[in-house]
């Protein structure tokens, strides 16, 4: 295959909006290997490792650990090096991973136009290895491989959906690290909770409704933080649970999708949230195509009523959140953007507090206000060609069907508790 056909950096917009990034079309052996050799690379001489999801939320948690470990590195003002241009940054990895809030949506690469990153230029004594909630048990894995004997593990901002999908990788995990900590703010099944402290993990899980896991960070690591930390926590969360009321954490979480990790890690180390002149010229520049995208899929959103509530659907490769919210102001109680890579988001609303279970039921998890998901229907990629001319069609049509059973059952859930309480009356 030419490389042109799947270089998605110089695709018109309308292409970009509903084809998946390069990433998608490497096979797995090749993401593989290289992540291999990433990881090694990462890891020789590290102390601690760092498994994170490669997201605001999960970044911040690794600028604490490192601020932690005193392991500094500066990242240089362009302009120091007189190339204020953007020349060399690499295309848009805003696809890469979605919200810190998605759970069991396998998008590592999926949607990416640059998916494969060279490792980190300098070895850090806090070593970062980037993981998606897929694919968290192949980080541990690694990190068992080439991981010092003795070495400190931190696992932030992922959840197992199941405890048997990390049990092996994990217990390998420990025969090397001295410790493994566990910092979470994702809902967890009691069952996988305790049979990961059982196994003698420090595991931290923070109100998902309160807190983000750089906040469980912050508040679990014994060392007095300077107060720009705490600032970096807090407008982390702003972002992460969409609350959505410092117009900073907009910056944060698109810098943190749209540059390389250790840069983002090491640049709100040295400033804080209050990015640099040089950082948000770059982020408003890539705003513009981002904006545009996000228009795209706001134009093919349609309005579904499911058992009293409004669900808002659309299809493209687009910044889901700011597409949830226009769906929001159209009168959605939830919605749904499905994605060219086959996944999608789903986001909630006060009106609607469903989208883990909806999520649950199409092979995904998340919050109940936000969640992810990539149902099990693509066999081949005749599967995927159908998903990408009919803009999603068949996932539209499996996660509404979940939709209307989540909300039957709940209907169902109700009713049954009437009952129940109208013959304790009696």
């Amino acid at each position: 295959m030419y490389d042109e056909l799947i270089q998605s950096g110089d695709l018109s917009l309308a292409r970009k909006s509903v084809l998946p990034g390069t990433g998608f079309f490497l096979p797995d052996t090749l993401e593989d290997d290289l992540e291999d050799q990433q990881t090694e690379a990462a890891l020789e001489g590290a102390e601690v490792a760092v498994i994170a999801d490669p997201d605001a939320d999960g970044l911040a948690c690794v600028a604490l650990l490192r601020e932690a470990y005193d392991d500094v590195q500066n990242i240089p003002d362009p302009d120091e090096d007189g190339d204020g241009d953007d020349a060399d940054r690499p295309e848009s990895v805003a696809d890469a991973t979605d919200d810190a809030d998605e759970e069991n949506v396998v998008i590592a690469a999926g949607d990416a136009d640059e998916p494969l990153e060279e490792p980190e230029p300098t070895p850090h004594t806090v070593a970062l290895v980037p993981a998606s909630p897929h694919d968290v048990e192949d980080a541990l894995a690694r990190v068992a491989e080439y991981g010092d004997e003795g070495i400190d593990i931190f696992v932030c901002d992922l959840a197992p959906d199941r405890y048997e999908y990390v049990e092996d990788e994990l217990a390998a995990a420990l025969e090397t690290a001295d410790s493994i900590a566990w910092y979470d703010h994702h809902q967890w099944g009691d069952d996988v909770a305790r049979a990961v402290r059982e196994t003698g993990v420090d595991l931290v899980i923070g109100d998902s409704d309160e807190e983000c896991s750089a906040d469980v960070v912050y508040r679990s690591l014994e060392y007095e933080f300077d107060p720009m930390y705490e600032e970096l926590a807090a407008v982390t969360r702003d972002h992460d649970l969409w609350l959505r009321e410092d117009p900073r954490s907009d910056d944060l979480a698109d810098y943190a999708y749209w540059t390389d990790p250790a840069e983002y890690v090491e640049v709100v180390r040295e400033y804080g949230v209050d990015l640099p002149e040089w950082v948000t010229d770059y982020i408003a520049e890539r705003r513009v195509e981002k904006e545009a995208l996000i228009d795209q899929a706001v134009g093919r959103a349609e309005l579904r009523e499911i058992g009293g509530y409004t669900v808002g659907i659309t299809y493209g490769r687009c910044s889901q959140n700011e597409v949830a919210e226009a769906m929001r102001e159209q009168g959605a109680d939830a919605s749904v953007i499905v994605k060219p890579a086959g996944s999608a988001s789903i986001r909630g609303t006060d009106e609607f507090e469903l989208c883990h279970e909806v999520a649950g039921k199409v092979n995904g998890g998340g919050h109940p206000k936000a969640a992810g998901c990539k149902p099990d229907i693509y066999d081949d990629m005749l599967d995927y060609a159908n998903h990408w001319t009919t803009r999603g069609a068949v996932t539209k049509r499996v996660i509404l069907d979940a939709f209307r059973d989540v909300v039957d059952e709940a209907a169902e859930e109700q009713a049954a508790e009437a009952d129940d309480a109208d013959a304790s009356d009696d």
